[in-house]
């Protein structure tokens, strides 16, 4: 085929998928391993390294990385970039969320409170629908093992981190608040025997996000609470709970999140004895 790559790179995950369509009959043996690799995970791109990537398609990373500049990109990163920013979409800011509840006539009180009732039930739903019973349990198991347990979770997580930490105190798990107060994340309070529970959704924390890396490092357990497979959160996981929640006017509730987290902890303490 051609050797040149072509000028500009796919600008969605759909023009991705046609290009790959295009070249994939004239690619060489390698490049055509790694574009077959591709093509059945599109979903890990995402949450892997180029070495994960590369290992996977059974080629070296540089035949990755060729394989990003004929599909356009100027190296993996632009591509993965593609992929994280398709699989997680932006929220509007809260005065452009108001307006449109303004606008829609749904901005009474009572209103709103019928509205977020029904999004938390939604959720629970499909929490109780969707919840994966094995990785729950290897989630209890790592926890109930740990010297101390680490929470961490910023932003819109941050309520289900006290929460966490909270219910760990009343059952006498030993716990630790990750609060990035003062900008400090205690990262070395991490010690062989703890584990850690990081908590975030799209857009991901990246504070979250760092700290689970550096726990993986270390060899320690991470249980990922998150909002799906394909979060970056997920390649650090020892354990994944995805847990879906409805949104209303673009505000996301914490119902099925909180029922998770309360689970959880009820769970560990029971495990423990506590």
């Amino acid at each position: 085929m051609e050797d040149a790559a072509p000028q500009t790179p796919p600008a969605t995950v759909e023009e991705f998928r046609d290009r790959l369509s295009a070249v994939l009959d004239d690619l060489p043996k390698r490049l055509r391993q790694c574009a077959e690799h591709i093509a059945a995970h599109t979903d890990r791109i995402a949450v892997s390294t180029v070495a994960e990537l590369a290992a996977g398609a059974d080629v070296p990373p540089s035949a990755l990385m060729r394989f990003c500049q004929i599909m356009g990109f100027s190296g993996f990163s632009e591509m993965q970039k593609l992929f994280r920013e398709a699989y997680a979409p932006g929220w509007p800011d809260y005065s452009t969320r108001l307006k449109n509840l303004k606008d829609s006539g749904s901005g009474s009180p009572a209103a709103l409170l019928a509205e977020f009732v029904e999004a938390g039930h939604a959720s629970l739903e499909a929490l109780a629908k969707s919840v994966d019973e094995a990785a729950l349990t290897a989630a209890v198991q790592a926890l109930a093992k740990a010297e101390t347990v680490h929470v961490v979770g910023f932003r819109r997580a941050f309520p289900v981190a006290c929460y966490l930490v909270y219910v760990f105190e009343k059952m006498q798990v030993p716990a630790m608040l990750h609060d990035g107060v003062g900008k400090l994340d205690h990262r070395f309070a991490l010690r062989p025997g703890d584990a850690v529970i990081a908590i975030t959704f799209a857009p991901y924390s990246e504070e979250t996000l760092s700290l689970a890396q550096d726990a993986r490092d270390r060899g320690l357990p991470v249980v990922a609470l998150t909002d799906r497979a394909t979060s970056p959160l997920a390649r650090n996981a020892s354990a994944l709970l995805m847990v879906p929640e409805v949104d209303f006017g673009a505000f996301r509730s914490l119902s099925a999140t909180i029922a998770m987290a309360i689970s959880l902890a009820v769970a560990v303490g029971s495990a423990r004895g506590g």
